[in-house]
């Protein structure tokens, strides 16, 4: 694809507006961004999810699959203000992208389905976007379809979201009613005219309406007013509260996180997304209403350093996305919290302390580019070519090191062994596999030591799926793929003092190691902690990094199966040394052998990844599919209604998980949906762990207890 030469229309910073689109799988999200991209005049014809043409959907499996899979970075403009958009995935096993895409934004949209409301995978982005404490406002979508409910929407996020909501516009008409919107602010009524919506007529708000808008539109000031204190007195004294003034007060609530502004519409019926384009523009931050970055120096974590978001200010950026181009390299998003960047330069990869050279800046538009000159302070933008540079990193001007918060991809729970079909794909594979890490921090590879084998580990089953279909579509490379893993933990239930000695004479020198550990369990999610409690110098300081080494190979090959050691405090308490015979290397094996004869003493457990599931099923299934729950060892939380549909919760452990979409599709005909995601990590049943540390032990490394 070419790259054009094109300078943007450069805009003062109050007047850029970077956001993203997040929300539940199937709620609309791709579709709003795409009328996004049309109302905006990028692009002169509408790409339709469904049909798969949707330009934000660039990848061939976006669009087979009709889901999001990476997010898209878009520049566009609406009445003068710049809004850099990013849309990403909905699905759980692509949360990575949403959490990343959240780190760098100033603002989000958060997409409902008008019949479902909240749901799961709602939740987890909401949770995100709290974690960032990003400003958002709220559109519910697919108001044309049937069943579709704005207030029961709205409810659903009070119940499960936040209470601190204000309803902005309200639907004329439902399902296929569903012909415009009243903008309460103004108290005028919205209709989309011409094929694509694009023209919008303005009228008096429906006589059957007049009374609801009127006690809406009070609602809203009264809970505007609440919140500035200048219109609260206003409002006591019944004084008239102008549409500027409420906008501007509106405006600093939804900076300062008090309150989520609610806006509806059909974005496939091409309703109500200008409303939401003006909304972004009037309440969204801009980068510089923001507070000034913070982040440490690269040689010392506790001094803090901060960067204001001016141009004047040392440049000061992160990377917060890589991918691979098939026409121009390796791509690398970044976000620019401070200061300019020219092409031509230089700048630090302050985690790391490379330098990198910029020798082109490209600003985005899905998977169309134009090269500029040079970013600013706020800008969102691409660089081709950068060599040592990965998501998370921080480029900073050489002589004003920083580096900011890095972004932390979860924990992968399923793993497959993946071999190459022959040896022209051998030597491919290793490239396609580094290029994919490098793009995905949720994404691990890894060579078990026993079988050889590689390992790749990550979030979901179609996660894995998606990754070696990219390995083939674009990297050319075939591979054989073995039946998906769960990915294990170790732990203890009771703490042991253990003791390791190594000594062994060889005719010359010797090798002399001893060490008393002591092996305390954690609560669940502490992580693994090594303490060093050695007095009187029974053995040396220079031999306890030796100590703690030992451990943390233990740690990671496990004991019991070979999956790693969580939630345990390793205690170095006592020991000998040998003057001439002790080495590092000696007290390294000392401790791993007392590490590995007291987790056998302290009642070891393997631990198992525990999802939480939500079945979307009609009624007359409800029980098959309840049973068929508890015959994976799930345990139903909830069952609520919808229609006349039932949501079940459940937690049911991913070992039993494997093949639920195909089974799940037969015991309903294919009406039944569901949507999975991680939740916590709890202790296998006594006969099962058994059964998998005894599959383990017969040699076969990874092959782990699966499950049909």
């Amino acid at each position: 694809m070419a790259v054009e030469k094109k300078q943007f229309p450069q805009v003062p910073i109050d007047k850029v507006r970077n956001f993203g689109i997040i929300a539940h799988i199937d709620a609309g999200k791709t579709t709003v961004s795409e009328r996004v991209l049309f109302y905006t005049g990028l692009t002169h014809k509408i790409g339709e999810v469904h049909e798969g043409a949707a330009v934000m959907d660039w990848m061939d499996q976006e669009r087979e699959r009709g889901i999001t899979i990476t997010s898209a970075a878009t520049t566009a403009f609406w009445k003068g203000y710049r809004l850099n958009l990013i849309d990403t995935p909905g699905h759980v096993d692509f949360t990575i992208e949403v959490e990343r895409s959240l780190r760098v934004l100033d603002g989000a949209v958060v997409v409902f389905d008008g019949v479902a409301g909240v749901e799961p995978q709602s939740e987890t982005v909401w949770r995100q976007a709290d974690k960032y404490k990003v400003p958002r406002m709220c559109f519910i979508n697919k108001l044309d379809r049937t069943g579709a409910d704005f207030w029961k929407a709205v409810d659903s996020i009070h119940e499960r979201l936040t209470k601190n909501t204000v309803v902005m516009t309200l639907p004329i008409g439902a399902e296929e009613k569903f012909d415009g919107l009243v903008d309460l602010i103004t108290e005028k009524a919205w209709y989309f005219m011409g094929e694509r919506g694009e023209t919008i007529e303005t009228r008096e708000v429906p006589e059957e309406m007049k009374e609801e808008v009127k006690t809406r539109r009070a609602e809203l000031v009264e809970t505007v007013a609440g919140l500035d204190d200048v219109l609260s007195e206003k409002f006591l004294n019944d004084e008239s509260i102008s549409v500027d003034k409420l906008n501007k007060a509106l405006r600093r609530a939804v900076i300062a996180n008090e309150i989520v502004p609610v806006f509806c519409g059909s974005a496939l019926k091409n309703k109500g997304v200008q409303r939401v384009l003006d909304a972004i523009i009037e309440f969204l931050p801009s980068p510089g209403e923001l507070p000034p970055v913070e982040g440490t120096l690269p040689y010392d974590e506790e001094t803090k350093v901060e960067r204001k978001l001016i141009d004047s200010e040392p440049f000061t950026a992160l990377a917060f996305k890589v991918a691979t181009d098939p026409f121009v390299g390796q791509i690398t998003f970044f976000r620019v919290y401070a200061g300019k960047l020219k092409s031509g330069s230089y700048v630090l990869n302050a985690s790391n302390g490379k330098k990198e050279r910029i020798s082109r800046i490209l600003r985005m538009h899905a998977n169309d580019r134009e090269e500029v000159e040079e970013i600013t302070a706020g800008g969102i933008g691409a660089l081709v070519g950068l060599k040592y540079t990965t998501t998370g990193d921080t480029l900073c001007d050489p002589d004003e090191p920083i580096v900011l918060e890095r972004i932390v991809g979860a924990e992968p729970v399923i793993s497959i062994a993946v071999e190459p079909k022959t040896k022209a794909d051998q030597e491919k594979m290793g490239m396609a596999l580094k290029s994919l890490q490098d793009e995905d921090p949720t994404f691990r590879v890894k060579t078990d030591p026993e079988t050889l084998q590689t390992i790749m580990q990550g979030m979901g089953e179609l996660h894995l799926e998606v990754l070696t279909e990219r390995m083939k579509r674009e990297f050319g490379v075939e591979v054989n793929v073995g039946r998906p893993q769960v990915a294990y933990k170790e732990t203890i239930r009771k703490t042991v003092e253990t003791e390791g000695r190594y000594i062994k004479q060889s005719g010359g020198r010797g090798q002399y190691g001893h060490v008393w550990l002591r092996l305390e369990p954690l609560e669940r999610g502490a992580g693994i902690e090594f303490e060093d409690e050695v007095k009187g110098g029974v053995i040396p300081r220079e031999y306890v990094p030796a100590i703690k080494k030992g451990v943390e190979e233990m740690v990671l090959n496990g004991v019991l199966a070979g999956y790693p050691v969580v939630d345990v405090r390793a205690v170095a308490y006592d020991g000998s040394y040998h003057d001439v015979d002790s080495s590092e290397i000696a007290f390294k094996i000392a401790s791993a052998m007392a590490f590995r004869e007291g987790f056998k003493k302290a009642d070891p457990v393997l631990l198992e990844p525990i999802m939480k599931v939500e079945v979307t099923t009609p009624e007359s299934y409800m029980g098959d599919v309840v049973g068929d729950m508890n015959a994976r060892r799930g345990q139903v939380d909830g069952i609520e209604n919808r229609g006349t549909t039932k949501i079940i919760d459940a937690k049911v452990p991913l070992a039993d998980m494997f093949g639920y979409a195909t089974s799940l599709r037969s015991m309903t005909q294919g009406r039944a949906a569901y949507v999975m995601e991680f939740n916590h990590y709890e202790e296998v049943p006594r006969n099962l762990q058994n059964e998998i540390v005894g599959t383990a032990l017969e040699g076969k490394g990874s092959v782990k207890k699966v499950a049909d």
